[in-house]
């Protein structure tokens, strides 16, 4: 492809002409990038933006973070190109364990090679040059996306030029590598598992289910669960939250990949900015752009000490904190996120 259109109002998709070579050295022979943007590179080629999603997320900013996308907001069509694109060992379009090994000529499935973060960096920076960006006036994300964005800001300095890191850490936690370990161990333990092989070409739903149900008793918090759910009952006699967390993980199942939970989780585990002989301080301290980090007060994922240990050591760094009893998942919740949007507009007209 010589040529790749600047507006995209569906998603599209960019296959790069060579073999993408991973961090541990195994080679993606055919990879292709689901994408979608808003706005208009400028002459310059210098207003780019790129949004980096979390774990489960897919390109359609619309969709998940509408409040912060429009004219005056922090993702300003009018002003900015905006780039997302679906990441790596995902299964929204671009390639990962849900897509066709050229060299079976069958999914990858549980035979998808380890990635990591920097993995998903290297391969949205082909997507960058491909668009014709030189510059990303902002790259922005939160959870899994804010790790992104801080490699961003490591592996290619000279092409952005601030950065905004939500409810994200620059390592992963052993409290984070226990929480998923443990999510994986559902849907290994699920019958139709089987190393990864449905069995009857069943896809492990429970496990899945399981692993969800998991995952958003660590999105929201103590708060947030008593004062929606408290202690109230349901039809049946369950209890409301019981049917909530059994309703979120059959809404995963529909739409997500275990395959794809499994590759995604375990390089968030690997999720480490330090690098061979620099400790982890002197890598953070070496991010020079201007930095927002944002702490949300409630986070059981991702705490504020995070955060504010992100703020101490990168330089050019401006701690905002989202308010909410929400947990995590506040940045990505109706009324939070236009709290958010406040903030970031904040430190974009600093």
């Amino acid at each position: 492809m010589d040529r790749l259109d600047l507006i995209s109002p569906e998603t599209r998709f960019y296959s790069p002409p060579h073999p993408f070579v991973l961090e541990s050295g195994a080679v993606l022979e055919r990879v292709r990038i689901a994408y979608r943007t808003w706005g208009i590179l400028n002459n310059k080629r210098d207003n780019g933006v790129i949004v980096c999603h979390a774990f489960t997320g897919w390109a359609d900013v619309e969709a998940w973070w509408e409040p912060l996308l429009g004219t005056g907001r922090v993702l300003d069509p009018t002003r900015d190109f905006i780039v997302c694109s679906n990441i790596l060992g995902s299964c929204y379009g671009t390639t990962g364990p849900t897509s066709i090994d050229p060299r079976t000529g069958k999914p990858y499935g549980p035979t998808f090679p380890e990635i990591t973060v920097r993995d998903l960096v290297h391969l949205q920076r082909l997507l960058v040059d491909a668009l014709g960006i030189e510059s990303l006036r902002l790259v922005i994300g939160g959870s899994l996306g804010g790790m992104q964005v801080l490699e961003w800001a490591l592996l290619y300095p000279e092409k952005t030029r601030s950065i905004a890191v939500i409810a994200a850490s620059g390592r992963h936690s052993a409290w984070c590598i226990a929480l998923g370990e443990a999510q994986r161990g559902a849907i290994y333990a699920d019958p139709h598992w089987q190393g990864g092989n449905y069995a009857l070409d069943r896809p492990p739903a429970r496990g899945l289910s399981a692993a969800r149900m998991m995952a958003m008793t660590t999105y929201r918090s103590h708060a947030s669960f008593e004062s929606r759910f408290g202690r109230e009952y349901g039809e049946g006699g369950e209890f409301t939250i019981a049917r909530y967390l059994e309703y979120q993980g059959k809404k995963l199942v529909e739409r997500f990949d275990a395959n794809a939970y499994i590759t995604l989780s375990r390089a968030m585990d690997r999720h480490d900015v330090t690098r061979t002989g620099k400790s982890y301080e002197s890598v953070l301290q070496s991010i020079q752009q201007p930095t927002a980090i944002v702490a949300i007060d409630s986070d059981l994922l991702y705490p504020p000490v995070e955060q504010e240990e992100l703020a101490k050591y990168i330089p050019n760094s401006e701690l905002f904190w989202l308010r909410s009893p929400h947990g995590h998942d506040a940045f990505l919740m109706d009324g939070d996120m236009d709290a958010l949007n406040d903030l970031l507009v904040t430190f974009g007209n600093g």
